[in-house]
């Protein structure tokens, strides 16, 4: 069975960096082993420059507090102390758990104290991908006769429907009366956007991290998508490349099984890094932007897919108002997946069935100005289990004199 992708750390950084290399304001966290120079191992808020990975920490302890800062631009560029922890494309072959050198830093996923939440059903592709979850019971051999089915009875593009408009309410009462109206299609056409809570801070995995799946699931895969980061005023400063990993099976069951389809160890996956806005790279780059998908499976089974930010069905800026306001703050800020238009049929064992991960499916999620998240899938009970919660972040800070 595949383990870790094996290539050197040149080609590492050759293949996930974005196309231009450094020249945006790339941030992250990386976990620094215990040396002469540092007593106390932990994790560090890091900046990529031309000649490498730095350890910023000394300036700013925390991610939250860089992205809450009032210029975090300027904290970034005028960060004092920097150390240098080695190149980019070292910290990235480090950090495939298998084949890890304990002794060197590796990379974590680039947010810490931050509410990770994620919108749902925000393209009309996956829109009816999951209206399907719900009528195939989360059985995916149902699944072909109803896509058929359903797509031939509903007779109208999705993806021309704005949501919340007076068209979007008149295909509704159209849809109820015909038996096809569903909880998804309420939050996909209708005014208000799902928006649910990924998991918890400080569980996202990062660059080279193990993805996990629930071993009880049959029918699953990844989600790729952009992930907004917001700091707690509602200011959209940047974003980065995300997995939401999701049991299908489960969701398909009972959209109230939706904290057991999501939020499992390993099942959000964020990096390689944070990208803030600046004059490289806007808000509307990520409106116009593709993400890719190319999954490698130990049996030999391919898959590539896209989604494109330019075909989403609401504005980001809308989800982000959907999601903090005068009914909902986030005190450290949050991260925000903005959803897929990905939802993979192409079957693999056998006709009918659609796809479903491996264990050792090697999953790359990329965007030419985000870089290449890059993971491994592994069953969720055999992903290195999340110990390291908010008070331990806290005393190790502590430790280390940085708080």
């Amino acid at each position: 069975m595949k383990n870790d992708p094996d290539f050197s750390a040149t080609q590492w950084e050759r293949r996930a960096l974005p196309e231009d290399g450094a020249a945006g304001t790339l941030i992250g966290r990386a976990w620094v082993p215990a040396s002469k120079d540092n007593p106390v191992a932990g994790p560090a808020v890091v900046v990529v420059r031309e000649d490498g990975v730095y350890d910023i920490s000394r300036t700013i302890a925390t991610m939250a507090d860089l992205i809450n800062a009032a210029d975090p631009l300027a904290l970034v560029k005028g960060a004092g102390g920097a150390v240098r922890l080695g190149a980019v494309g070292e910290l990235m072959a480090n950090s495939f758990p298998k084949s890890r050198d304990a002794a060197g830093p590796f990379l974590l996923a680039p947010v810490d104290l931050q509410s990770v939440k994620a919108a749902g059903v925000t393209f009309a592709a996956s829109l009816v991908e999951r209206v399907i979850e719900e009528r195939a019971k989360g059985d995916p051999a149902n699944a072909e006769a109803i896509r058929a089915d359903f797509s031939a009875r509903i007779g109208t593009d999705l993806s021309t429907v704005r949501p919340g408009s007076e068209t979007a309410q008149r295909l509704k009462q159209a849809l109820i009366q015909e038996g096809l109206w569903s909880q998804y299609l309420e939050v996909g056409i209708g005014p208000d956007a799902e928006v649910f809570t990924k998991c918890q801070p400080m569980a996202s995995v990062g660059f080279g991290a193990d993805v996990g799946v629930r071993s009880d699931s049959t029918w699953n895969n990844p989600e790729p998508e952009i992930v907004l980061v917001v700091d707690a005023r509602g200011r959209c400063l940047g974003a980065s490349l995300g997995n939401d990993v999701n049991l299908r099976d489960f969701e398909g069951r009972s959209a109230l099984l939706l904290g057991k389809a999501k939020d499992n160890t390993g099942s959000c996956a964020i990096g390689p890094f944070i990208r803030l806005f600046d004059a490289t790279f806007t808000l509307d780059d990520v409106r116009v932007c593709d993400v890719t998908l190319e999954i490698e499976g130990p049996d030999g089974f391919k898959l590539n897919g896209v989604s494109s930010v330019s075909r989403i069905s609401r504005d980001l800026l809308d989800l982000v108002s959907q999601t903090i306001g005068a009914s909902h703050q986030y005190p450290d800020g949050f991260v925000l997946f903005i959803g897929t238009m990905f939802a993979p049929t192409q079957d693999r064992d056998a006709p009918g069935k659609g796809f479903t991960h491996k264990v050792g499916d090697v999953v790359n999620i990329a965007s030419p100005k985000l870089g290449t998240l890059v993971n491994r899938v592994e069953h969720c009970e055999e992903v290195e289990p999340w110990t390291f919660g908010i008070s331990a972040l806290m005393r190790n800070l502590m430790a280390r004199g940085l708080l």
